[in-house]
C-alpha cells in the first residue's frame, strides 16, 4: 500500500505469504511484523521486500537459501537478510534473490547450482555474496539465471543458459557475468524463467531463451542463445516475461502477448 503495508495472497505451504502461517490465501493477507516497505519482490515459492531506509527482509521457502538469512530453514515471516547491507533494489528469481546498492554493487543468495549467484561457484549461498566482475550496474532482474543492466546500457547475464537465456551466443552455464551478444543499448531488462527481454530507448523489443512456446516473439518456436528482435515493429514502454509468455505495454496503453 502507499504507507508501506504488504499484503500476500495465494499459495503458502511454504510461507511465501509471510503471515505467520502454510495456510493457502484466497484474498489479501497482512504480511506479519509491522514491517513498513517500499518495494516487494516475489520469486517462485519467496517473498522479499525493502525498507525506505535499504534494509532487505525475506520470508518463504529457505532450502537453498534465498531467504538469506543464514539457515535453511523456511521462514513464515519477514526476517532480515543477514550482512546489513543496505539496497537500493531487490529481486527474487526461481530460488534465489539479489539485491544492488547504490554505487551499483551486486550481492545474490540462495540456489546457485547453475552459477545464477554470480560468485564464480556453483554452491548455495545462504548469506549474500558479491557477484564476481566487479561490473557497476543500475537494476537487476532474475529468472533461473541473473541479468544486470549498466548505466551506459550494456547487458550482461549469468546462471542457467541450457536454453539460450543468458544472450551469449552459447549454452554453457556462466557462474560470473558475461555480455549479452549484439552490442545492443537497452534501457531495460527483464527476465522470465527460462528465457530474457530488453527494450532499447526507441521502444524496440528483443528478446532470447526458450522459445518452445513462441515467448521470445520473432515468430519461431526456436530457442535463441542471442538477441532477436520481437516481431511486428510495436514500439514498447515495458515488458514482462512470465513463466512461458511475454507481456509489452505502449505508450498510448496498448497490451501486447506472446
Amino acid at each position: 500500500t502507499s504507507g508501506g503495508a504488504a499484503y500476500c495472497w495465494g499459495f503458502n505451504d511454504l510461507g511465501a505469504l509471510g503471515d505467520g502461517s502454510t495456510t493457502d490465501r484466497t484474498t489479501p493477507v497482512a504480511v506479519a511484523g509491522g514491517i513498513t516497505f517500499t518495494s516487494l519482490t516475489a520469486g517462485f515459492l519467496h517473498t522479499c521486500g525493502l525498507t525506505s531506509g535499504g534494509a532487505a527482509y525475506c520470508w518463504g521457502y529457505n532450502v537453498y537459501g534465498q531467504v538469506g538469512d543464514g539457515s535453511t530453514t523456511d521462514r513464515t515471516t519477514p526476517v532480515a537478510v543477514a550482512g546489513g547491507i543496505t539496497f537500493t533494489s531487490l529481486t527474487a528469481g526461481f530460488l534465489h534473490t539479489c539485491g544492488l546498492t547504490s554505487g551499483g554493487a551486486a550481492y545474490c543468495w540462495g540456489y546457485n547450482v547453475y552459477g545464477q549467484v554470480g560468485d564464480g561457484s556453483t554452491t548455495d549461498r545462504t548469506t549474500p555474496v558479491a557477484v564476481a566482475g566487479g561490473i557497476r550496474f543500475t537494476s537487476l532482474t532474475a529468472g533461473l539465471h541473473t541479468c544486470g543492466l549498466t548505466s551506459g546500457g550494456a547487458a550482461y547475464c549469468w546462471g542457467f543458459n541450457d536454453l539460450g537465456a543468458l544472450g551469449d551466443g552459447s549454452t554453457t552455464d556462466r557462474t560470473t557475468p558475461v555480455a549479452v551478444a549484439g552490442g545492443i543499448t537497452f534501457t531495460s531488462l527483464t527476465a522470465g524463467f527460462l528465457h530474457t527481454c530488453g527494450l532499447t530507448s526507441g521502444g524496440a523489443a528483443y528478446c532470447w531463451g526458450y522459445n518452445v512456446y513462441g515467448q521470445v516473439g520473432d515468430g519461431s518456436t526456436t530457442d535463441r542463445t542471442t538477441p532477436v528482435a520481437v516481431a511486428g515493429g510495436i514500439t514498447f514502454t515495458s515488458l514482462t516475461p512470465g513463466f512461458l509468455h511475454t507481456c509489452g505495454l505502449t505508450s498510448g496503453g496498448a497490451a501486447y502477448c506472446w
